[in-house]
C-alpha cells in the first residue's frame, strides 16, 4: 500500500463516477439524447452558435440538478483529506457541478468549467448563476449586458488551468485517479505523466480500463465506499 503522510505532496484527478454516486446522470452512461438532440449538439461552440437558447436550457437544467444533489463519502472523504495535508493537496476535476466545493475542498481545479457560472461572450467576465437573469433564453451579463454562455468547456475547446495542472503533475508525490476510465484526453495523459515524472499512482474507480498499465495500486469499486477507508488508514497510522 502506498505510504501517505502530512508531507506528501498528493493530487487527485475526479470524473463523472464520483457524480454519478450523488445521483448525477453522465454523458456516457444515459442514451447520448436531450429533447431528440444529441448531447453533442447542446455541448461544442457550433451547438451555442447555432442555437444558443436550446444550449442553455439544457445547462440550466443542469444547474438546477447539480443543485438538488448532494456531497456524497467521496466528496466528503476528499475534504478530510485536504484538511488533514494542507496546501500538500491538490484537486482536479473533470466534473462541473461543483459538489467538491459544497463539500468543502478548497484546492479545487475545475478543468472543465462549473454550472456554478456564465461567461460573457464580450467583455470575458464570469457570473455566479445566483447573480443571472436566467429569465430571457440567453442570459445578459450583469457587467455589460451582452448574452452570456454557460461557464463550461465543450468539446472542441481546450480544458481550464492546463498549465497550472502540468506544474502539479510534474511535482507532485502522489497522484491519484477517483472516478474516471483514465482513457480520455488530455486527462488519461495525467496519469501517465506523473508515473513517468516519478509519481506513485493510484487508482479508485468501479472498472478497470487501461489503467492498471498505469498505476502502482488499483482499487475496484464505488468511491463512495472505498475512499473514506483509505482517507481512514493514511490519516492514522
Amino acid at each position: 500500500m502506498i505510504t501517505i503522510d502530512k508531507d506528501t505532496k498528493m493530487v487527485v484527478l475526479t470524473g463523472a463516477g464520483v457524480s454519478a454516486e450523488s445521483g448525477l446522470k453522465t454523458f456516457r452512461d444515459s442514451d447520448g439524447l436531450w429533447e431528440n438532440h444529441p448531447v453533442t449538439e447542446v455541448a461544442t461552440p457550433q451547438a451555442y452558435q447555432r442555437d444558443p437558447a436550446m444550449v442553455w436550457r439544457f445547462y440550466k437544467e443542469r444547474w438546477k440538478q447539480a443543485r438538488q444533489a448532494q456531497p456524497n463519502p467521496a466528496h466528503k472523504a476528499l475534504a478530510r483529506l485536504e484538511d488533514w495535508l494542507g496546501d500538500n493537496f491538490k484537486l482536479i476535476t473533470q466534473n462541473v457541478d461543483g459538489l467538491h466545493s459544497r463539500a468543502g475542498n478548497k484546492n479545487v481545479i475545475e478543468m472543465h468549467g462549473s454550472l456554478e457560472n456564465g461567461l460573457c461572450n464580450s467583455c470575458g467576465k464570469r457570473s455566479p448563476m445566483d447573480s443571472i437573469d436566467l429569465e430571457p433564453e440567453i442570459p445578459p451579463c450583469p457587467n455589460c449586458g451582452s448574452g452570456l454562455r454557460p461557464d463550461i468547456v465543450w468539446f472542441g475547446e481546450m480544458p481550464y488551468r492546463m498549465q497550472e495542472i502540468d506544474r502539479l503533475l510534474q511535482s507532485c508525490d502522489v497522484f491519484m485517479v477517483v472516478g474516471t476510465s483514465g482513457v480520455v484526453f488530455p486527462a488519461a495523459g495525467f496519469v501517465m505523466t506523473a508515473a513517468y515524472l516519478g509519481a506513485k499512482t493510484l487508482a479508485v474507480n468501479l472498472e478497470a480500463g487501461e489503467m492498471p498499465h498505469f498505476v502502482d495500486e488499483f482499487h475496484q469499486g464505488k468511491a463512495g465506499e472505498l475512499l473514506p477507508t483509505l482517507v481512514d488508514a493514511w490519516i492514522q497510522q
